[in-house]
């Protein structure tokens, strides 16, 4: 029997794990469920205005119609009229006032989703018209202010402004976006016994599903289980918006002790759910005259929507990255949200860092048209240093810096210097059709800037015919995480993928976990994973240095030399001292061995404090660069892509293919 090579991570690359069945069409998602029996489907009741009174709300017509089962209200909530995730400032229910078009203020379960959606349009509602606020400009007017400003500053910004040569001023708008996941918002309530209630949920976070449904209901955590197999996209979407969904066909099959299923429409998921967080910002800027930065101040204005939701980490991660890739030695950087009467924004791929770092690259840019000079030259000046110029403003050393290195690499790969010559020559011969090239950098931290989120469990049974179950906290939503874990458990363990199953998460069998979000899926679950393996390896370990010294009576074993390799356990000195995994699984079995380990994982040293505005907030930072080169119709406003080079340094990659995917998704779904 030969060993000649250990499995690693990379060498089993294989394609998502769920690739074959998304092309064939097999793979299951929420509404691809049958119907179970007794089903009902549910709809909703939305606000028409964006802000008033409810002087009254008139459901007697509707549950008169045919086949409509049950309609609730906020008085009909058996627990706590609310679903806000970090403030209790979101009613799950509008009871007195609503405050954004599409606020839900009841629900309705009929047996057909047409009866549902017909009873909905019958229902009488009596709303007296507030004064609206649609804008972050008239939210300011009326000093909206969600909560109080956040602020981080390093130097004497106000000193540092008189010594600059330059300083120029201006703002930056960055719009709303909606997340255009396949598959809309949909969860499907099924009653047990006593008050249990189980969730089939579209949910990037099933332990606040979890949370926000048993608070709805009045009842504990243990009694909720809410289980997700995979996603159809999400990219933010659902962190917080699917527990809303979970609440109302909670709400709707405790009431009638009947599963009830409510999938949204696309008018409806657009219409009720948050977007992109818009920002309206301002900006001052004081640099030499050779284009250094010596002093910048911004104020980060968010449009928060009608309630909290995640808007304050957001706001807090787009002042993390205000400088983006720059070493600013004098920097105040204010975070302001705003109460709007729009629907609640909500967590985007990104998650305020591209707001926060979109306006230092918009001063950047105004500053190589005052010295009629090159952006990427000031760029290249004012990049992060690698033992000098390393202190981010919050005073966490940026460290494994590579963006002198990839700025290089791409300007070289990209041609950029020939291409910006091509596109002078083009706009000189073109009068209404112009063309512009810019290299933009990104440094990106990695990691919930919510300290105790950074937690993740996992959950690995070996069976005794061999085969392996994984259970992790996180969530498949297209971006191949179960694939990695499938790939980090197989590596750690010496075994082939083929004979590891991913199960779908489930909050009975993973508590506590924290939402699939921050770009930590697979650094959070992949190590609870290793953990989970290395605690079955310590159990197994024992059992096959037992059972090889039955085997090999004449061997001399020293469990500390036992190895996993190639399906295979074996004795390091002696390769042929050896078991096939799935004979070791079965003996071990026979000997009492347990089989199963219950991994964790949190990210050491990680923290900030809000108050003093310092800390260290990310576990490491990581780097990337692209080039674009775009072409404008500057009659009709119509941009076209020309090419794109992106450079990401990503480290060693569990899987470079569905990691590149990754890279040119964001950027594409960035382009908008």
């Amino acid at each position: 029997m030969k060993h000649s090579h250990k499995y690693t991570i990379s060498q089993q690359e294989p394609v998502h794990d769920s690739a074959i069945k998304h092309v064939q069409g097999t793979s299951v998602y929420f509404d691809d469920m049958l119907p179970l029996e007794g089903e009902l489907q549910a709809w909703l009741v939305t606000s028409p205005v964006a802000h008033g009174e409810i002087k009254n709300i008139d459901i007697s017509e509707a549950l008169r119609q045919e086949g409509v089962e049950c309609i609730l209200t906020a008085r009909d909530i058996p627990g706590e009229n609310q679903m806000g995730p970090v403030f209790h400032d979101e009613p799950c229910l509008a009871s007195d006032k609503v405050t954004c078009i599409g606020q839900t203020i009841a629900i309705i379960a009929a047996n057909t989703f047409e009866q549902a959606f017909h009873a909905a349009k019958k229902v009488k509602l009596e709303i007296s018209p507030l004064d609206e606020i649609l804008s972050i400009e008239k939210a300011i007017e009326k000093k909206a202010i969600l909560q109080p400003p956040r602020k981080i500053e390093r130097g004497n910004t106000d000193k540092a402004f008189k010594k600059c040569d330059h300083i120029l001023q201006g703002s930056f708008r960055s719009g709303a976006q909606e997340h255009w996941y396949l598959e809309t918002q949909i969860s499907i309530a099924v009653p047990g016994e006593d008050r249990e209630m189980t969730l089939y949920s579209s949910t990037q976070h099933p332990s606040e599903t979890q949370a926000v449904v048993a608070e709805v209901l009045g009842i504990s955590k243990n009694e909720v289980v809410v289980d997700t197999r995979r996603l159809g996209g999400a990219f933010g979407g659902k962190e917080t918006s699917g527990n809303h969904i979970a609440a109302w066909a909670a709400l709707l099959a405790n009431k009638t002790r009947r599963p009830v299923r409510l999938r949204l429409t696309r008018h409806m998921d657009q219409m009720i759910t948050g977007k992109r967080h818009r920002f309206l910002s301002d900006w001052k800027i004081g640099f030499d005259k050779n284009g250094v930065i010596q002093a910048y101040d911004v104020v980060l204005n968010a449009d928060a929507g009608h309630t909290s939701d995640l808007t304050m980490a957001i706001l807090e991660r787009a002042m993390f990255h205000a400088e983006n890739a720059y070493y600013i030695p004098n920097i105040r950087i204010t975070g302001k949200a705003w109460r709007t009467n729009l629907p609640s924004n909500v967590a985007f791929r990104g998650f305020g860092q591209p707001q926060g770092m979109a306006v230092i690259e918009n001063a950047i840019d105004a500053m190589a048209r005052f010295l009629k000079t090159e952006a990427e030259s000031i760029r290249e000046k004012n990049f992060y240093g690698l033992k000098e110029r390393n202190i981010a403003p919050y005073g966490a050393v940026v460290e494994n810096n590579r963006l002198d290195f990839i700025a290089k690499n791409i300007l070289l790969s990209s041609d950029y210097f020939k291409r910006k010559n091509a596109v002078d020559t083009f706009n000189k011969k073109n009068r209404f059709v112009k063309r512009g090239i810019s290299l933009v950098p990104v440094k990106f931290g990695i990691s919930f800037t919510t300290s105790f989120l950074n937690q993740a469990g996992s959950l690995i049974h070996v069976y005794a015919d061999g085969s392996i179950q994984v259970n992790h906290g996180g969530i498949e939503m297209g971006q191949g995480l179960n694939t990695k874990m499938l790939q980090v458990a197989a590596a750690e363990l010496g075994v082939s993928i083929d004979r590891i199953k991913v199960t779908a998460t489930n909050t009975s069998k993973v508590p506590n976990t924290s939402a699939t979000a921050a770009s930590s899926g697979s650094d959070l679950n992949g190590m609870a994973v290793k953990n989970a393996v290395d605690q079955l390896k310590e159990k197994m370990i024992p059992a096959a240095a037992e059972i090889l010294s039955e085997m090999f009576p004449k061997a001399k074993i020293d469990a500390k030399k036992i190895v996993f390799e190639n399906d295979t356990v074996f004795l390091k000195s002696n390769p042929k001292i050896a078991i096939d995994f799935s004979e070791l699984a079965s003996r071990a079995y026979l000997k009492q061995t347990h089989l199963s380990a219950a991994g964790y994982y949190r990210t050491p040293d990680i923290w900030f404090d809000r108050d003093k505005g310092v800390g260290k907030p990310f576990h490491y930072y990581t780097y990337g660069m692209s080039v674009s080169e775009v072409e404008v119709d500057i009659l009709t406003g119509h941009v076209k892509l020309l090419r794109v080079d992106i450079i990401e340094d990503a480290g060693e990659p569990l899987n470079k293919r569905i990691d590149e995917g990754q890279v040119i998704g964001g950027f594409v779904q960035g382009l908008g």
